[in-house]
């Protein structure tokens, strides 16, 4: 299986399995002196592990990361840097009964059709657990953006749970720590606990939709046409498991609008171009344009519930399949800290591209 790794400058491969011994990332490419050690990266980590509240897998991981290779007295050193979780609370008997039928919903069927085998402890690498090791990437990659470029903010929370919206008018900041569900708005918050409840208790699960906002980027970072920073953004957010979909700025909802509507008005202001809007999401022909990059993604209900389904056996025989175990209502929930990590390797990776190509900016208005 090839294809574990993602970026450019910035290079980050990720390996190892649900219910195997231990999962990671390699990360290439990053700067040397980055001040960095494991309880910085662990700060991110804790925010993803499963077992937080009764709204997520009651799965009990610490996911304590160690760093194994690629950091001397407390900086990057430049090589390599290598990233492990150890599995400790896997549970491969809850899988023994599926072991030769395909859960709905799942990789399991396409998994087995291209490869030929299957690895039914939890779904092996198509496994949600695999973004644990995206997070210690994006926590390595916060703290060299931190030394680049001290500005930016990378800030992930959930706006749709289900058919449930925020109300724009009540989003607070704020409330984004306050809550399990990281939603800007207390009493979207306090709604969707009950709702989530009851789905909890009946066995089902639901989607969500996730935005991550990114401000204080630089304008200039991504190239035209192959290299653009939302392409990147898109592919990284669509990499991560159970999404469907991904947005940047008005996304889908540009179709309704008009030019006029759609159309960021630009002014002059003390320290450069300022919009009229951001309909755009911060980003103009694939380059930032300092304002905030703002991705959505939606990702769809967790497909091990405990309703009977129809399915296959890998001999071709029609069955019906309750999957067991311990799995998310709303996977959305831990997805936050997952699309915040993704935005940070992209972002860095676009620093460095641009600090490798072009230095400064080269264009000055004003």
């Amino acid at each position: 299986m090839s294809m574990n790794s993602f970026g450019h400058l910035f290079r980050v491969t990720t390996w190892g399995e649900s219910h195997g011994p231990a999962l990671g990332a390699t990360v290439d490419g990053c700067p040397p002196g980055v001040p960095i050690d494991e309880a910085m990266i662990q700060h991110w980590l804790d925010r993803r592990k499963p077992g937080q509240n009764k709204y997520t897998t009651q799965r009990r991981e610490a996911d304590e990361v160690k760093i194994l290779s690629g950091v001397f007295e407390g900086q990057t050193t430049g090589t390599p840097v290598q990233l492990m979780i150890e599995n400790t609370d896997q549970r491969s008997k809850d899988y023994g009964d599926i072991k030769d039928k395909f859960r709905p919903g799942h990789a399991d069927i396409t998994y087995f059709q291209k490869y030929g085998i299957r690895d039914y402890r939890g779904g092996g690498r198509s496994s949600a657990r695999e973004t644990a090791a995206r997070v210690a990437a994006g926590g390595l990659a916060r703290e060299a953006i931190r030394a680049l470029a001290p500005n930016v903010q990378i800030t992930g929370y959930m706006v749709q749970m289900g058919p449930h919206r925020i109300d724009r008018a009540r989003f607070d900041w704020a409330q984004i720590e306050q809550n399990p569900f990281w939603v800007p708005d207390a009493q979207a918050a306090a709604d969707w606990a009950d709702y989530l409840d009851g789905l909890r208790k009946s066995g089902s699960s639901v989607g969500a939709v996730i935005e991550v906002v990114a401000r204080g980027v630089p304008a200039g970072l991504g190239a035209p046409v192959y290299g653009k920073l939302d392409t990147d953004l898109a592919a990284a957010m669509m990499s991560i498991n159970a999404v469907k979909g991904v947005e940047i700025g008005e996304g889908m909802g540009a179709a309704e609008l008009t030019g006029e509507a759609n159309a960021d008005e630009i002014f002059m202001g003390q320290n450069g171009p300022q919009y009229s809007s951001n309909h755009a999401g911060g980003i103009l022909g694939g380059i930032s344009t300092g304002q905030d990059i703002v991705v959505r993604f939606a990702v769809k209900p967790t497909s091990s519930i405990l309703t009977t389904r129809k399915t296959i056996t890998k001999s071709g025989e029609e069955t019906e399949i309750i999957t067991k175990g311990r799995h998310d209502p709303c996977v959305g929930i831990r997805a936050v800290p997952v699309g915040e990590a993704m935005m940070a390797c992209v972002i860095l990776d676009h620093l460095l591209l641009h600090r490798g190509q072009i230095g400064a900016n080269r264009g000055h208005i004003g």
